[in-house]
């Protein structure tokens, strides 16, 4: 590598800490919070948080390897084992972390939509195996390039890209055959616990009405209206923060492989740390959100603000 092209690489990689630094400390600090705060209270030591601790946990995992995930776009110098654990490793956080909150998710779902069955759940009947589930294939799949599935050619030279590392057709299966549909299901699903909880509603005002005998709206109704209203807005505005950055992405990605030209680094950086970044918040937006979780840290605060 000439002068110019260290200096360059000193350069983007100054870029990538700048970014990924505060963003990875945030997500390492409020994921700690949070396991804090289940590992504190004991009634919330259940099958349904555990679920939760694995994907936080996850999250946590996935907030240290942060800063290496735009790295993964630069070319190194690297040699095959230190490049394929530098690819596979990050890749194997964030297919987990992916995984976790689809499981999250369907154990939830599936309290909300068959309350009657929700204890007999395999995932409850087999916890260690759901979690095994949930960690296991992700790692047998990042791990396939090292074990031959890859570019890697010894033509003398130990640079480490990720057209080495990883095949075009191993990127288009975890894109279109991993990510993406595990987006699509967890959309399907909040999408699903939308519309029963508005049918819900309606219920609750229809059997509040027969039992005011009038057909006026109550303030109560008015007050229900406005909380399912809210939860709305709360979940498209999180779905538009935290996922709409990564698709945007993960296409753009996916464009300049087809075309196979070579696209401007800072654009890579910065997509690639917000798209990452925001898909590592969604755990802890449903992780803040409970204050049985945050109720630990509240008690904290306040001590240190008393004294």
């Amino acid at each position: 590598m000439d002068y110019n092209g260290s200096r360059a690489f000193l350069s983007e990689e100054q870029l990538i800490y700048t970014i990924t630094v505060p963003l990875s400390t945030s997500i390492i600090l409020a994921n700690a919070v949070i396991v804090l705060g289940i590992a504190l209270n004991r009634q919330l030591h259940n099958t349904p948080n555990y679920f939760f601790l694995s994907l936080l946990v996850a999250d946590l995992c996935t907030g240290v390897a942060l800063p290496f995930i735009p790295l993964m776009g630069l070319n190194r110098e690297l040699s095959f084992g230190s490049c394929m654990v530098a690819h596979v490793f990050p890749n194997f956080l964030f297919l987990a972390f992916l995984l976790n909150l689809v499981m999250v998710h369907y154990e939830r779902y599936i309290c909300i939509v068959d309350p009657l069955h929700y204890n007999n759940l395999w995932m409850h009947r087999n916890f260690p195996l759901a979690l095994l589930a949930a960690w296991l294939p992700p790692l047998l799949y990042a791990s396939l390039p090292s074990f031959g599935w890859n570019n890697w050619t010894e033509n003398g030279t130990t640079c480490c890209s990720y057209r080495r590392v990883f095949p075009n057709a191993f990127i288009f299966l975890e894109v279109y055959g991993l990510v993406l549909p595990a987006m699509l299901v967890i959309a399907a699903m909040t999408g699903r616990v939308l519309l029963i909880t508005r049918g819900q509603l309606r219920d609750i005002c229809r059997l509040h009405r027969s039992v005011e005998r009038g057909n006026r709206t109550s303030e109560q109704e008015h007050r229900l209206n406005l909380r399912y209203t809210r939860c709305v807005v709360a979940v498209s505005l999180t779905f538009l923060a935290c996922w709409v950055p990564y698709l945007i992405y993960m296409h753009v990605c996916i464009a300049f492989l087809i075309s196979e030209t070579r696209w401007s680094s800072t654009m890579h950086i910065v997509l690639s740390c917000t798209g990452i970044g925001s898909m590592a918040v969604v755990p802890l937006v449903l992780g803040l959100a409970n204050r049985q979780y945050t109720e630990p840290a509240h008690k904290i605060l306040q001590k240190l603000r008393d004294r």
